[in-house]
């Protein structure tokens, strides 16, 4: 009686196995459900990376490329007024032709500048003036 049954140690290592099969089965989906996690994590940080970087532009970065617009051909005869505020710049014509406003305007929205106010007046059929405060 002293002696233990080998069938009850073959009982209890299938026992063992199995509990160690589940244990393993829960870690191993919280493995891919941690990659999936990851991999949406990463997706994000490199969305908010790029928008940042667009976005976040500083005062100088912003004050040359609303320059490189000014600069265009096209917008040359709108005398185009710029006032640089501490935070923001205000662009202002009073008389600008209809080719100049739709380059300008077109320029400007397709570019990344965070546009505080807008104001488009008509004067006549070919011409309109144009008040723009840009924020950064």
């Amino acid at each position: 009686m002293n002696r233990i049954n080998p069938i009850y140690i073959i009982v209890v290592l299938i026992f063992i196995f199995f509990v160690l099969m589940l244990n393993l089965r829960s870690v191993n989906m919280e493995l891919t459900e941690a990659k999936i996690s990851y991999k949406e994590t990463s997706q994000i940080a490199s969305q908010i990376k790029g928008l940042s970087g667009v976005y976040s532009s500083n005062k100088q970065v912003l004050n040359k490329s609303l320059d490189r617009v000014l600069n265009q051909a096209s917008l040359k005869t709108a005398n185009i007024e710029k006032k640089i505020g501490a935070t923001s710049i205000t662009l202002s014509s009073e008389s600008m032709d209809k080719i100049a406003i739709n380059s300008f305007v077109g320029k400007l929205l397709n570019g990344a500048y965070v546009i505080h106010s807008l104001n488009i007046k008509r004067l006549s059929d070919e011409k309109a003036s144009l008040e723009l405060e840009v924020k950064w």
